[in-house]
């Protein structure tokens, strides 16, 4: 068995362990009932959770927690606060980014978009199975498997989003790229890659402030909007976020709500919180 279908198996367990605390929480199963439920042995289930996340899954669903969340975006707002004292503007780098981002409107592609080459391929990554794209302009696509969901699904999505352009599969190329994005450190992933979005301005400018948020932090829609100027349109950010088609790179999966609940998420709820636990874990 490869160390890649390895992970994804445990990825697999994990988000099956998430989803049984997700209904069961009222009851706050302990370790033993958790395990069985994804039939391991507690030890066993223990031993590859904290692989995984670098935590016990105790620790882990304390980060989950709504208190937890309140307590961060309340640092979110602490930082951004300072940032204004210090004269910085909302779109002054912050953090130590490195990820660009160009951008087609959807007429742009429309009129030069004819003929784009899009190299494509599948691979196991820390948070599942995901289908990338790769254009010569940087990442065009990254989205996730549902367990069990047939490639086909997400292959149709990307080429509906992408239409007019030429696919090509490429598992060699599309390797190096799942590796270097899902084998970095926590607090580099991400950095290094040029992204290729279509979208319209205001999306454009919702993925824009999403790419200011470092790893380990969440966000509010309202926060986004604010940074964005648009205050009152925080129904549109909510259909931008959602409209993101190259996850984890750009991070929708840390706007939650305002109340600390962490909401909805285009490739599943579970997948959601396994993404924010661990890379709350691995910001420690």
């Amino acid at each position: 068995m490869t160390v890649a279908i390895e992970n994804n198996i445990n990825y697999q367990r994990i988000e099956q362990a998430i989803h049984y605390l997700e209904k069961n929480f009222r009851q706050q199963p302990n370790l033993d009932e958790v395990a069985e439920t994804i039939h391991l042995s507690p030890f066993h289930f223990q031993r590859i959770f904290t692989e995984w996340a670098g935590i016990s899954p105790k620790r882990f669903l304390q980060f989950l927690t709504v208190d937890f969340l309140k307590e961060k975006l309340s640092e979110l707002k602490n930082l951004n606060e300072a940032a204004d004292a210090a004269g910085l503007s909302a779109q002054s780098r912050v953090y130590d980014l490195f990820t660009t981002l160009e951008a087609v409107t959807p007429q742009e592609y429309k009129l030069h978009g004819s003929g784009l080459r899009i190299e494509y391929g599948f691979h196991e990554t820390t948070f599942g199975s995901a289908l990338f794209g790769i254009t010569e302009r940087g990442i065009c696509w990254l989205s996730f498997l549902q367990t069990d969901e047939d490639p086909r699904i997400e292959m149709e999505k990307m080429k509906a989003h992408w239409h007019a352009s030429v696919f090509y599969q490429n598992q060699e190329l599309t390797k190096l790229f799942a590796e270097k994005i899902f084998k970095s450190s926590a607090s580099s992933a991400g950095n290094g890659f040029h992204l290729f979005v279509k979208g319209t301005n205001f999306q454009v400018k919702v993925w824009q402030a999403l790419l200011r948020l470092s790893v380990g932090k969440v966000t509010t829609y309202q926060t986004i909007a604010e940074q964005i100027s648009s205050p009152k349109a925080l129904q549109a950010v909510g259909t931008a976020v959602g409209a993101n088609h190259i996850a984890y790179l750009i991070p929708c999966h840390r706007v939650i709500r305002k109340d600390g609940a962490l909401g909805d998420y285009r490739w599943g709820s579970a997948r959601k919180k396994s993404m924010i636990g661990w890379e709350l874990a691995k910001a420690l």
